[in-house]
């Protein structure tokens, strides 16, 4: 009998998650980083950057669904999008769910992850990659946000975590830059880690974003594949309070789409944060006041 395999994610100091590997799809290096893509009887495809879990094909409309829902449905009209990160193309795949939606460009800083998710993760990416309203730039997502004269109603940063190449996306500097590019009205939403297990990079990525936006909140979700409890997506805006519009209209503006996780009354829920994450985000939030 052949010796079992596993995959076991490095991201974390104190634990270590490991997945069964039934198939070796991409064990590689790009100019960036570590590329690991294998199969799981459990979690369908998974792919790992540099150690850290990124998307599992079996719960990826989680994360992609409330990270690309929350904000669209709350500004409620928006017709330009941008996402930096998000090689994977399946956060541009629900953004483009919404009809209204004219643009959405996506800032990606790796060729590479693109082209083998678009081989390997169709089933999820293929309807983003057939529509002509979806553009891919290869570049570096931070350079971009600080020096692009295009403007957009809502910016999601699909980001790695905040190690290598993915640091910058944390910082007061980059979330300014962010800033400059929203239009009147215009809401950022961050991938800003899982509290329980990385307390200071989420601490940090909230207390930069408060540092730059006089709106500056966070919501929750929960996807089996990222280790340690929910995980924190932050909400930036000039003047867009998260809490409205109210539970009716959310449900109106939502009705046409087909989700597996989203809901309106999640979309609220999603806002009710666990103590221990408030308490965290207040107290980054207060460090600087």
């Amino acid at each position: 009998m052949s010796e079992q395999r596993w995959l076991t994610e490095t991201a974390f100091a104190n634990m270590r998650l490991s997945f069964e590997v039934t198939r070796v799809l991409q064990a590689d290096h790009s100019p960036q980083q570590r590329i690991d893509l294998i199969e799981n009887p459990l979690f369908g495809k998974v792919l790992m950057l540099d150690g850290a879990t990124q998307v599992t094909s079996a719960d990826e409309f989680i994360y992609h669904e409330m990270m690309a829902h929350v904000p669209i449905l709350a500004h409620g009209a928006v017709r330009d999008v941008l996402i930096v990160g998000g090689g994977d193309c399946g956060l541009a795949e629900e953004v483009l769910k919404h009809a209204g939606i004219t643009r959405v460009m996506q800032v990606e800083i790796d060729a590479q992850v693109v082209e083998f998710a678009r081989s390997h993760f169709a089933e999820f990416n293929a309807a983003a990659f057939a529509d002509p309203r979806f553009t891919i730039e290869i570049a570096d997502g931070a350079d971009f946000v600080g020096t692009t004269d295009q403007r957009f109603d809502v910016i999601l940063v699909d980001s790695t975590d905040p190690i290598g190449a993915g640091a910058v996306l944390f910082t007061k500097n980059f979330y300014a830059g962010l800033r400059r590019c929203l239009r009147p009205g215009g809401i950022v939403v961050t991938q800003s880690g899982v509290p329980f297990v990385q307390r200071d990079e989420f601490t940090t990525a909230i207390r930069n974003l408060a540092r730059v936006f006089p709106v500056a909140e966070c919501y929750v979700l929960a996807t089996p594949s990222y280790a340690g409890g929910h995980m924190a997506l932050g909400w930036g805006s000039l003047d867009r309070d998260p809490c409205d519009p109210p539970l009716e209209i959310l449900a109106e503006r939502a009705s046409t789409l087909a989700t597996r996780y989203y809901t309106s009354e999640v979309h609220r829920a999603a806002f009710a944060l666990p103590r221990y994450i408030l308490d965290a985000k207040i107290a980054a939030i207060a460090a600087d006041r």
